[in-house]
């Protein structure tokens, strides 16, 4: 076994000797002291999320309906998106500055592909997200091979990237999208039985998933935990599952003639990648080393693990789901201007904070980020339906990003302490 497997194995074992053993009251005497310990997670932001939920209701009687619920779904979207392209490189302890605006490139050749020179959209669409692949190896290059801070080098695409999207989009400054398919992610929604079909698919693959990493830890000869906690697991998500489509399989239309209801398009796609993100971070080798070289990047080296490429790698994949997060902005706004992407890399920097996603690396979810991004879209959401000026929004938005990294901050400081009377 070499060292990186032993250090993988030892991780792991550590993992499950603190705490995730034992009967159910075990594991949770165990979470409640990691939290004392300053392991919130994403705790915060779901306290956070409720809080919110409560005022608003209070405040508006718009807001908790069936069309505000489809509304804020659709308009989470792209920030869900871009927070957890961002978590990639957030847990490394780097950051992306360019993710906005590297969207916004990617859709405006998108849209003058197609709109200008008729190119058809499925290779159109492929020619943006290699030109989004191609930003992330440049900038994996600068960071991991030249090593100039991550910082710089995205500043510098940020401010690039702006010029380059006013060269591609030229003189006419804004171009529609007329792609009926590109517009529907956001604007069309799927039949109702199709919303309870993707309510049994997330049922089997969080079961069928939960039971794969015990069949794991078995044949490693790890302890497993009870399976009292993975019925528990599966209880929640089923009744938020069914909660969140039953609401959406409700009429929403305003008018008599006229049926609005099923599951919006882009939450399955949003789902997917959520799965497949957290997947290649929770159970793969990859995952473990981006974790590690977050963690502690000297010994991460010494363990044999290729810091370069890990790095490389995570740049890749941000600004290669950036473009997913711009597809989700055009069809939600259905047009592409100058300013696509320009001011949305930051709030995609806030919701991953705010979902608990340390600024520091090593730490954090996809998950996590998404969770975050609904809290600023909640802010968002609410104030406009109050009629509360725009800078009231800035104003909140920034002071929960302060007090997150406030969190942040002071709980790394308490389980460093924990760590050290350990």
């Amino acid at each position: 076994m070499t060292d990186t497997q032993s250090s993988l194995v030892e991780q792991e074992q550590y993992i499950i000797a603190s705490g995730q053993e034992g009967g159910v009251r075990d594991q949770a005497r165990a979470w409640l002291q990691r939290v004392r310990g300053g392991e919130m997670g994403a705790l915060p932001a779901l306290a956070g999320i409720v809080v919110l939920t409560v005022l608003f209701t209070a405040l508006s009687p718009f807001f908790l309906t069936e069309r505000n619920f489809a509304n804020l779904l659709t308009q989470a979207a792209t920030l869900v998106m871009l927070a957890m392209a961002l978590v990639f490189v957030l847990l490394l302890g780097e950051i992306d500055l360019s993710a906005g605006v590297t969207s916004g490139m990617t859709m405006a050749l998108f849209i003058v592909l197609v709109n200008v020179h008729g190119v058809a959209w499925p290779l159109a669409l492929a020619a943006a997200f290699a030109a989004g692949l191609l930003t992330g190896v440049i900038i994996g290059f600068f960071v991991a091979r030249v090593g100039i801070p991550s910082f710089v080098v995205t500043l510098g695409l940020f401010l690039g990237y702006q010029g380059l999207i006013l060269t591609i989009i030229g003189a006419g400054g804004l171009y529609r999208v007329q792609v009926p398919e590109i517009r529907a992610i956001q604007n069309a929604n799927m039949p109702v039985w199709a919303g309870w079909a993707m309510v049994a698919v997330i049922l089997a693959l969080s079961a069928g998933t939960a039971f794969w990493d015990r069949s794991r830890r078995a044949r490693a000869g790890v302890q497993n935990r009870t399976v009292a906690l993975l019925w528990i697991k599966l209880g929640v998500t089923a009744v938020v599952a069914c909660a969140v489509v039953g609401i959406l399989s409700q009429n929403r239309s305003s008018s008599p003639a006229a049926v609005v209801q099923g599951v919006p398009v882009v939450l399955p796609i949003v789902l997917a990648i959520l799965w497949l993100g957290t997947f290649l971070l929770d159970r793969t080798t990859f995952g473990r080393h981006i974790y590690s070289v977050g963690g502690n990047a000297e010994a991460a080296r010494r363990a044999g693990i290729n810091v370069r490429l890990i790095r490389w790698s995570a740049f890749m994949l941000c600004s290669t789901l950036a473009v997913v997060a711009g597809l989700f902005s055009v069809s939600k706004v259905g047009s592409v201007d100058a300013a696509v992407g320009r001011e949305i890399v930051l709030s995609g920097v806030a919701a991953a904070v705010v979902g608990g996603v340390s600024l520091f690396g090593g730490r954090g979810r996809l998950l996590h980020a998404a969770i975050g991004a609904l809290v600023i879209a909640i802010i968002t959401n609410g104030l406009g339906l109050l009629n509360l000026p725009a800078g009231v929004n800035f104003m909140v938005t920034g002071g929960v990003l302060i007090l997150a990294a406030t969190v942040d901050a002071v709980s790394r400081v308490r389980a460093g302490a924990s760590l050290w009377k350990g």
